[in-house]
């Protein structure tokens, strides 16, 4: 691996906050550091992130939101779930088992979930707008709904909402300590298991919705559909497809088709199930699994198929946002029939009769209104903070990063156009897992960026807690590796092959793993990342409260054109986690 140069810094030290304590060890950091020395020929001798370590919750817990939070984190690599993981790999049907093993000890029945009247959806590409749009048109209609997706942004409360509001801190408090304390006394008798944090949370939003006492539950599956844990339930209302593609290859599998036969795993014998239009592939196999569970499976008409007056207005910007719409039509119109339908349930589930065009009806005002009002934070998104303007997209697959290039290079056109002046363009990369970063980057070549920065999902480099966006699954050093592997293909895709001597780029205080050529930079978070791209000039980011990083006055030099351009504009996309830590620093109101 090539050199690449890090700044000494201090020794490691961390907050007085008790989940900051619970952070990752300083042997493991060493091991880290000493492997970047390895790389690097230099030696770091400080990263304060913000991360945890594995520790077991403390026995005696003030139990307030930060705690259940720190709690929570422990979940994600704890020991009985690494040991979950690998048992169940190669029988992916043992992962259902387990769910319901872990509801009935948190005290639910599997039964109870029927109550909900759930609306499962699941996708590729769009599931989360999909249901976004689904439950904007039935809380319109004045029922209470409850929303079940992944993952949150700032806080880990928005992952369950009702009506349409993340759950409180006191209410997800509460809740979280009567289903972790249910799992937390069974453990013993349970060979010491408790399931991992997407499980978690799943039951406690089944926990939520039947106490809160919720009309409707919408469901976004997490990955794939037929192992997911959501899909322990029995008898959803309506389930609905978005657009298939590939994600998730080693879980789901390396074909589009693979992934359509665990996408179609949702379906339920007698049970209305939406799709958009597919390729003809995955649309086979989906037709193969609808008719092999016994389930009317319909195709969705384009938006504008639709009897309404004029074009159908939508609050989630992108015209892929249009089949979205058209899904969550179909899934909201077919809820609100067997809701009001005065017959018996059973009366309203009908067997498989081949793939059918789904009916085109006029939207009601409720709908329309719901179209319009959908908001849906980190997709498509648009803040303008002064002279400097982000767009957020949380687009993390080729085809998604492909409709985030359609809508960035419609939208950015539109704002230079009225800009009055020069225009500095930014993007702000960074992706995570098995995702193929060099072809989602060399979508974005033809944006034709001014700097491209990479960075890693921590949101600042400080000894703070900020529980609620810790992740444990992914270490430093590896994190830190591919944004330096994402540079060095940014510059091999434009013809910056050759690298000068390494640059070191902060003057003092915190480690800067970067080095520059031309147009390319790698922060160590997101804050001084943003920092340097904004350069003073968003008056967010400018807060006097907030640390701002020093770096050397040559490169202050070289960020010239951001503080002489009339405007900048910034992509951020990549990775909802990078989108998400990127608004905690834009909008403040999500953490409230």
């Amino acid at each position: 691996m090539t050199r690449r140069s890090i700044l000494t810094g201090k020794l490691p030290k961390f907050g007085a906050a008790s989940c900051t304590l619970r952070v990752l060890t300083t042997m493991r950091l060493f091991r880290a550091l000493e492997r970047l020395r390895a790389w690097t020929g230099v030696y770091t001798a400080e990263l304060s992130l913000r991360f945890s370590s594995t520790k077991a919750a403390p026995r005696f817990r003030r139990m307030d939101y930060q705690d259940a939070v720190c709690t929570l984190n422990t979940l994600q690599t704890n020991a009985s779930a690494l040991e979950q993981v690998k048992r169940e790999r190669g029988h992916p049907q043992l992962q259902l088992q387990a769910m319901r093993g872990f509801l009935q000890r948190a005290g639910l029945k599997v039964e109870e979930l029927d109550r909900l009247n759930i609306i499962h959806v699941t996708g590729t590409k769009g599931k989360g707008s999909t249901c976004a749009f689904t439950e904007q048109i039935l809380r319109n209609y004045g029922f209470r709904t409850g929303f079940y997706s992944s993952p949150h942004l700032v806080q880990v409360r928005e992952r369950i909402r009702i009506n349409g509001q993340p759950i409180g801190k006191e209410l997800f408090t509460k809740y979280f300590w009567q289903v972790y304390g249910r799992l937390e006394e069974t453990k013993d008798a349970n060979g010491g298991s408790m399931p991992a944090y997407f499980r978690f949370l799943t039951i406690l939003a089944f926990h939520v919705f039947l106490q809160e006492k919720v009309d409707l539950a919408v469901l976004e599956v997490g990955i794939g559909g037929a192992y997911d844990c959501t899909n322990i339930i029995r008898h959803p209302w309506v389930c609905g497809i978005s657009s298939l593609g590939i994600d998730h290859t080693s879980i789901l599998g390396d074909s589009i088709e693979k992934i359509a036969w665990q996408k179609g795993g949702i379906f339920k014998p007698g049970v209305p199930a939406f799709t958009v239009k597919q390729p003809d592939g995955p649309m086979k196999v989906l037709q193969e699994r609808a008719e092999e569970i016994g389930c009317p499976l319909s195709v969705c008409p384009d938006l504008d198929e639709y009897e309404s007056e004029g074009s159908l207005r939508l609050g989630l910007a992108g015209h892929h946002q249009r089949s979205n719409a058209s899904l969550a039509l179909q899934l909201s119109h077919t809820w609100l029939q067997r809701h009001f339908l005065t017959d018996s349930v059973s009366s309203s589930l009908v067997e498989f009769s081949g793939v059918s065009p789904a009916p085109v009806f006029q939207p009601s005002p409720a709908m329309i209104k719901g179209l319009a009002e959908t908001e849906w934070p980190g997709r498509n998104q648009t803040l303008k903070h002064g002279p400097v303007t982000y767009f957020l997209d949380g687009a993390h697959t080729t085809r998604s990063m492909q409709a985030c290039v359609r809508w960035f290079t419609e939208i950015a056109a539109h704002h230079e156009r009225n800009a009055g002046g020069s225009v500095v363009r930014v993007l702000l990369f960074n992706a995570t897992g098995e995702r193929d970063c060099a072809a989602m980057l060399k979508l974005l070549t033809p944006c034709h960026f001014d700097f491209a920065v990479f960075c890693p999902n921590i949101t600042e480099a400080i000894a703070t807690c900020n529980a609620d966006q810790q992740n444990f699954n992914v270490s430093v050093e590896n994190m830190l590796t591919r944004c330096l592997d994402n540079q060095q293909s940014w510059r091999v895709m434009n013809g910056q092959e050759k690298k000068p001597e390494a640059e070191l780029l902060i003057g003092a205080g915190l480690p800067l793993v970067a080095e520059r050529h031309s147009d390319t930079l790698v922060f160590p978070c997101i804050l001084s990342a943003l920092q340097w791209i904004s350069q003073g000039r968003d008056s967010v980011l400018s807060d006097p409260n907030r640390c701002v990083i020093p770096v050397k006055p040559s490169i202050s030099t070289k960020a010239a054109p951001l503080r002489e351009a009339v405007n900048i504009h910034v992509l951020i996309t990549g990775s909802l986690h990078l989108v998400g830590g990127a608004l905690k620093h834009l909008d403040p109101a999500l953490n409230s």
